[in-house]
């Protein structure tokens, strides 16, 4: 049988979910049914699609243009409240329904489609949408508002909340936003599978879901492991790295975030930003 392949985010965020597959004895283990690499979020999409990888962990707005794939159960990158790693960067005296233009990174897509979903839904606008590398200073140059995601969003806010970077501009948490028009956590992200690659690998669903969620159990539990790995590797504080990991991301695809998942899907269908999509659970594929 031939291994599984991952097509993991090389972001901070999903290190909790990684932890056995980057920590012996466990890496050594499931090396036998993973073959995994690191990508960012929309190339993990595009591997999904093209047949590349056969699990993702996958923006949830790339769902809808990969057919033949399902979310795997337990496992989500969201959050309860505050992100902080999903910024929206207003231009000076610009409220969010005056945007005309908006820049958003080119890592993104999930993020990309919630800020036209609640500017189009809850304020009434459609500014033009363009993406550009996650370049600050050069996305505010051509655009009313930029969108900064992941590690290059936590940096900018961190260099904006110590050194009054962008003072006058608003700098927006999208999660929060998210949050404060539906009461619904916002979701990011889930591992989505192409169930043909299970019978190809001999990998049943029970053992996938059991895999993915007892990985994320053990980084969890060893999250100032993961804290003291990540500290040379951003130049975050780890009191910064700790309370991301701990505070700001939520890692268990609850009911309340399934909720919201179904909840994005239904206003992404009626703004127009994606197509129409059910969004199912691998255990739920008969």
């Amino acid at each position: 049988m031939s291994k599984l392949r991952i097509a993991a985010i090389s972001f901070l965020n999903p290190a909790p979910l990684l932890y056995h597959f980057e920590h012996a004895p466990d890496s050594e283990r499931l090396s036998s049914r993973y073959d995994i690499h690191y990508t960012l979020p929309s190339q993990c999409a595009a591997e999904l699609a093209s047949g590349e990888a056969d699990l993702g962990l996958i923006p949830i707005a790339a769902l809808p243009n990969i057919p033949g794939v399902v979310a795997v159960p337990g496992c989500t990158i969201a959050s309860l409240e505050a992100v902080r790693s999903i910024q929206l960067i207003v231009r000076p005296g610009l409220r969010l329904e005056d945007i005309r233009t908006l820049a958003t990174d080119s890592a993104s897509r999930s993020s990309a489609a919630y800020v036209r979903i609640l500017l189009q839904h809850f304020y009434g606008n459609t500014p033009q949408v363009h993406e550009e590398d996650a370049n600050l200073a050069h996305m505010l140059s051509t655009s009313d508002a930029a969108l900064l995601i992941g590690d290059h969003a936590l940096l900018a806010l961190e260099e904006h909340n110590r050194q009054h970077h962008f003072p006058d501009h608003t700098w927006i948490d999208v999660a929060k936003l998210w949050r404060k028009h539906t009461q619904l956590p916002w979701v990011a992200a889930v591992w989505a599978v192409r169930t043909e690659a299970l019978a190809r690998t001999g990998i049943t669903a029970t053992q996938l879901t059991r895999d993915l969620q007892q990985s994320r159990d053990a980084g969890l539990e060893h999250i100032e492991n993961l804290v003291a790995e990540w500290t040379p590797r951003l130049p975050l504080l780890p009191e910064t790295i700790r309370t991301y990991l701990t505070d700001n991301i939520h890692y268990l695809l609850d009911y309340d975030c399934i909720t919201a998942v179904h909840r994005f899907f239904h206003l992404a269908e009626k703004t127009g930003v994606l197509p129409a999509y059910k969004f199912q659970l691998l255990d739920e594929v008969k």
